[in-house]
């Protein structure tokens, strides 16, 4: 397989190579899109030209636009979301179910630039990219999985130069996660919930209104995993904080 391509913008640098990584961060962050020019983030363009930000600085300013929040955050469902925050800003996949619980709980607890903020300021973007490396698909990497499924599973999300991510709105890889196994790589982008028993997980949430006018301080739901993705959506839009969710034994 052919090493990525890696952009780096130096203090040397000319105008021609600062629009060069422009253009590699709108692809690269905003999933493949075309761009319209009102669509453009003009001020953080010109504020990378003249180096007053970083890349990482336009890489966190793209990913908290109204173009990627509409998008990703307004328009998919929340495990979506997350297994694109990593593609898109980390440039793999997530590797357990742990990572997409930890960062779907923070969005709901902390808001979406926290969210974003958690990726972009994280040890692994800096050892990955540092202050001035476009992010790219490593994910094929082995540097980048700990774990053998996270092969599988980028291979899962990134379909080739073709593929727009916003074109898709569910998860491709709840199942995969919520259960520990391996994602089955398909000629097409359709999912395929894998056969035999699924394992079922509990979510603990406080603030549920689910009943209103009765309210409850916490409230336990028991979902499989084919479920999950769903329920979640019904809890975030209620404005409830999930807690944890744990599979159940």
């Amino acid at each position: 397989m052919a090493s990525p391509t890696v952009l780096e913008l130096w203090s040397t640098s000319g105008l021609d190579d600062v629009q060069t990584v422009i253009r590699a961060v709108y692809k690269q962050v905003l999933g493949n899109p075309h761009v319209m020019e009102s669509e453009r983030l003009m001020s953080a363009e010109s504020q990378l030209c003249d180096r007053s930000i970083t890349v990482r600085e336009f890489v966190r300013a793209v990913a908290k636009s109204d173009f990627y929040r509409s998008r990703y955050f307004e328009s998919c469902a929340p495990y979506r979301f997350v297994e694109l925050n990593f593609k898109h800003i980390l440039g793999r996949a997530p590797q357990d179910q742990r990572e997409v619980s930890e960062h779907i709980v923070r969005c709901v607890a902390e808001g979406y630039d926290a969210e974003i903020d958690s990726y972009v300021d994280s040890d692994e973007y800096q050892n990955a990219f540092g202050d001035n490396v476009v992010p790219y698909y490593r994910g094929k990497d082995s540097a980048s999985n700990p774990k053998q499924v996270g092969y599988n599973r980028m291979f899962a999300l990134d379909r080739g130069p073709a593929q727009i991510d916003s074109a898709v709105t569910s998860s491709q890889l709840v199942y995969a996660v919520a259960t520990n196994s391996g994602s089955v790589i398909r000629p097409s982008t359709s999912t395929v919930i894998g056969s035999g028993t699924e394992k079922r997980f509990k979510i603990l949430v406080s603030g549920s209104k689910f009943d209103a006018p009765r309210r409850v301080s916490t409230t336990e739901y028991i979902v499989s995993a084919s479920k999950m993705t769903p329920q979640i959506q019904r809890i975030h839009r209620t404005g409830a904080k999930i807690v944890s969710i744990t599979e159940i034994a």
